[in-house]
């Protein structure tokens, strides 16, 4: 059975209308606040969730993404104000404490939260991002990150996003790649298939401009300090690399790692041994 959820609207900080998925779950269990990458949305977590069925939880769509309005200032698609976003509806939910569930941009996002407000977090799981960001993902993601592109279907759209890194997800098939196009594209209103997000986020990744990724992460890393954490990492990541995970590892009291096999940036968290880990990790600390 799919598990259902509420769509939900609230207003940010500036007056955006912005979306989020909302499920139910067991009342002394606390809710996950789920956080996709840069160019993905509520969906990305929509098969995790599923399998923590007595968790609540909230799986948003950042500004500019999936059903949350465009910003019509692309100098506002950064993190930090993003992260005012997700302040915001926290206390419209009134939620006082969370576990973050962070992939990629959604991992620094939770350090940056984590940072400002050490209480926010009861624990935290980062998929496949560090204070350290390889140079060699970042060139790959500038490759197609706002490209205004539209295909004629979905089959053109699942072909295009594998050809943007085969390597990631070795053992999809045209079936898996076809779900994967469905959870990042949307159908226009014409009949073509474009990605799900306003092309003008890829502001942050121009190589002059740090807003995407700060020059030094490790302070905001350190503001997890308290915080129980669980690291998940593709091992071919192009993000991530293990000396970064190894590194974080050393520097936090109370951190877990676990390497996902045959995987790139950025992991599912629906490989068995992410679901393992998850699991393991929130019977620990929920």
């Amino acid at each position: 059975m799919t598990r259902a959820y509420e769509n939900i609207f609230y207003q940010s900080p500036d007056g955006l209308n912005l979306y989020a998925r909302v499920y139910d779950g067991q009342n002394d269990k606390p809710t996950l606040l789920c956080l996709h990458g840069l160019s993905r949305n509520s969906a990305d977590f929509h098969s995790l969730l599923e399998l923590l069925p007595d968790y609540p939880a909230i799986s948003v769509d950042q500004r500019g993404r999936g059903r949350s309005t465009y910003d019509s200032n692309v100098k506002n698609y950064r993190p930090d104000i993003y992260c005012q976003d997700m302040f915001a509806l926290l206390r419209e939910r009134g939620l006082e404490q969370v576990i973050a569930i962070g992939t990629s941009m959604g991992g620094l996002m939770t350090m940056m939260m984590s940072s400002s407000n050490p209480n926010i977090f009861k624990a935290a799981i980062i998929n496949d991002i560090g204070p350290e960001v390889d140079p060699a993902g970042l060139k790959r993601l500038r490759g197609y990150i706002g490209k205004s592109t539209e295909f004629a279907s979905w089959d053109a759209a699942a072909q295009s996003i594998k050809a943007q890194g085969p390597d990631i997800f070795p053992e999809f098939t045209h079936k898996d790649w076809l779900a994967f196009a469905r959870r990042t594209c949307e159908e226009a209103k014409n009949g073509t298939i474009r990605f799900a997000y306003d092309p003008a986020i890829q502001a942050g990744l121009k190589q002059d401009d740090p807003s995407a990724v700060p020059p030094d992460l490790w302070p905001l890393f350190d503001g997890l300090r308290n915080v129980p954490l669980l690291i998940i990492r593709g091992e071919t990541s192009d993000i991530l690399s293990a000396e970064t995970a190894t590194k974080m590892m050393a520097r936090h009291p109370d951190c877990l790692l676990t390497t996902i096999p045959k995987r790139g940036h950025a992991p599912l968290l629906t490989e068995e041994a992410a679901i393992e880990a998850i699991t393991s990790f929130l019977e620990a600390h929920a």
